[in-house]
């Protein structure tokens, strides 16, 4: 990816972050494809309770990632991303150490306690000027989908040479080696963002679950990970079952990431090129509904698998990677920490949601119903994305204003409205910060920075 126009501090920021936000999130997928299989030698095995091992963390994702937020607006961002680590490598441990499914699980929670995916991306943005602030976190989105990559194949191979128990140990390491960048290798803030850019704001957060169009990529991402924890119940399984033993998994997983990476691309510059962002939207709704399909349809087959992996993950990524970049420009001006927030929790708590679902349908109807199951759901959202409405091409920016009362700052909104090439403004009056939405095409972004600091 290219970092062109980055300075000194943004290229380190960037990459340091990126590698923080990385190594956790590869720590908490390791799991995924080794524990239908390695879970079953825990005591107290139970289809459900795998399941809640699998989608716990998601829990208390969902519900600590805003406040962890507003934590580092209050308390500063290296602070509360360092206890946030510790937090996760005690629940390393307590999972390390434990011999009972239950124990694992509580080490999951207290994994997802340590949440500071919110407060990272609000340190990337005090790190990072308003016009390259995109290809930062494009970075750190970039090192998640690594992430994810190398979990898929580096699972199974830690797993076979160490154990379960060993891969959580594996897990407090690379959260040590976390902590050690954030300390010495993150640089410290030296640009305050606007509060609204990436903290998310509580007085935001009910009228913003109700937005018709926000409401549907939350309900998205929701269901999208819900089908991925669900579908790893049983998918290690599966391939057992067609006669691959476990340590060799990674042979699976690294061609068809890759594959399905290669299959994405094209789609994606597709969709961008020629304005089809919606209808490709849809269509990698319906492959990932098809996937899964398939996948309940012909459970035996090596071939089929593969190809109902290749399918899946292909829409998987596609979704993915296309879902917040939909989301930022769906966004009201000035309120994108707390958008980003609440889809962040959708995100976590559909995988939770997902765990305690595809345990429930395995230990009732059997496994392979979990497939049917998704796909059935993914269906609904189907039929929910058709009432996207088309996305205008457009780009955010915050400035610092002279306006610090309401009366001028509503005076001041309604003549920029006005102005070519504006889509919306906010102004925080009490903050002395306005937020634009603009086509970048059209405006003159001088003329509205001279307007506003005049």
């Amino acid at each position: 990816m290219s970092v062109s126009g980055l300075n000194r501090i943004e290229k380190k920021a960037a990459f340091s972050l990126a590698s923080v936000f990385g190594v956790r999130m590869l720590g908490l997928f390791m799991i995924l494809p080794v524990f239908a299989i390695y879970g079953e030698e825990l005591t107290g095995y139970s289809p459900i309770w795998l399941g809640l091992a699998i989608g716990a963390y998601g829990l208390t994702q969902a519900l600590l990632q805003i406040p962890m937020g507003i934590l580092s607006d209050k308390f500063g961002r290296k602070p509360v991303i360092l206890a946030g680590l510790v937090i996760f490598l005690i629940g390393s441990v307590v999972a390390a150490m434990s011999e009972t499914i239950y124990g694992v699980v509580l080490g999951r929670a207290i994994q997802g306690m340590g949440a500071i995916a919110s407060a990272i991306l609000a340190l990337a943005a005090d790190l990072s000027r308003e016009e390259q602030r995109p290809k930062v976190m494009a970075t750190i989105g970039m090192f998640i989908g690594l992430s994810f990559t190398f979990a898929m194949i580096l699972g199974p191979i830690v797993a076979d040479a160490f154990g379960l128990s060993g891969l959580f140990w594996f897990t407090g390491l690379l959260t040590i080696l976390a902590m050690a960048m954030i300390q010495f290798m993150v640089p410290n803030s030296v640009n305050k963002a606007p509060r609204g850019d990436l903290v998310a704001l509580p007085e935001q957060i009910t009228r913003l679950i109700r937005h018709p169009q926000l409401s549907r990529l939350n309900w998205g991402v929701f269901i999208l990970h819900m089908a991925l924890t669900a579908c790893f119940i049983t998918l290690p399984k599966q391939f057992v079952a067609s006669g691959l033993s476990l340590e060799n998994h990674w042979q699976i997983y690294l061609p068809t990431l890759l594959g399905s990476f290669f299959l994405m691309v094209p789609f994606m510059i597709f969709a961008i090129k020629k304005q089809k962002e919606k209808p490709m939207f849809s269509a990698a709704i319906t492959l990932l509904a098809s996937a899964l399909f398939l996948l309940w349809l012909l459970p035996s087959g090596f071939w089929s698998l593969v190809l109902s992996v290749v399918l899946f993950f292909t829409a998987f990524n596609y979704l993915e990677a296309t879902m917040p970049s939909i989301l930022s420009r769906i966004a009201p001006a000035g309120v994108k920490g707390s958008v980003m927030g609440i889809y962040s929790s959708s995100q976590f708590l559909g995988a939770f949601v997902g765990g305690i679902i595809g345990g429930y349908i395995a230990s009732q109807y059997g496994e392979q119903t979990i497939f049917l199951v998704m796909a059935v759901v993914t269906v609904i959202w189907l039929l929910l994305s058709f009432g996207m409405q088309p996305l205008k091409k457009s780009k955010s920016f915050s400035f610092a204003t002279n306006i610090t009362c309401e009366e001028e700052a509503e005076k001041m909104a309604e003549q920029l409205i006005n102005m070519p090439g504006v889509i919306e403004a906010t102004f925080v009056h009490t903050e002395a910060v306005a937020y634009l939405k603009v086509d970048d095409k059209t405006v003159d972004l001088i003329a509205i920075k001279a307007m506003l600091q005049g």
